[in-house]
């Protein structure tokens, strides 16, 4: 994490939006990558302050999980509907309002890689983590300027 420091060049802090962090829940809090919500959000803050920290459940998520996630300062969106497509939107909309220096992404779906490039277009950063090695995209890895895959 301590190569994250460099994400926005030579300052340290953002010069206005700060770090947008869009979690894929589904994708990302999976029994077989035991990833913690607090080791995903230190990742992204290492690339300055969060702006933004919202996790996206479907409607199956447990009300437990719902409550832990909230404890840990995230907005927690659940959504009947495709995940991915909400995410990816409210993402894609943020980027556009131009109100986000960095935006990072964790999952491990390639369903976000034309976010990452039209963030990259706007002059946003980008950043995408993955769950660990075995939920690793090199589509998404590749789509952003850094990466970072959170240890199993």
């Amino acid at each position: 994490m301590d190569g994250l420091r460099g994400l926005l060049g030579d300052d340290s802090e953002p010069d206005g939006g700060g770090v947008a962090l869009f979690v894929d829940g589904p994708n990302v809090l999976r029994e077989e990558f035991d990833v913690d919500l607090d080791d995903v959000r230190d990742v992204a803050e290492a690339a300055g302050p969060l702006a933004v920290t919202r996790l996206y459940l479907d409607e199956h998520a447990p009300p437990e999980l719902i409550q832990a996630a909230e404890a840990r300062g995230y907005d927690v969106r659940v959504t009947s509907g495709d995940v991915d497509v909400k995410l990816a939107v409210d993402a894609t909309e943020l980027v556009l309002a131009e109100s986000v220096d960095v935006l990072a992404i964790a999952s491990r779906d390639t369903d976000f890689k034309p976010v990452l490039e039209k963030a990259a277009r706007r002059g946003v950063r980008t950043l995408a983590i993955a769950p660990g090695e075995h939920g690793r995209s090199d589509a998404l890895q590749n789509a952003a300027d850094d990466s970072v895959v959170l240890e199993e």
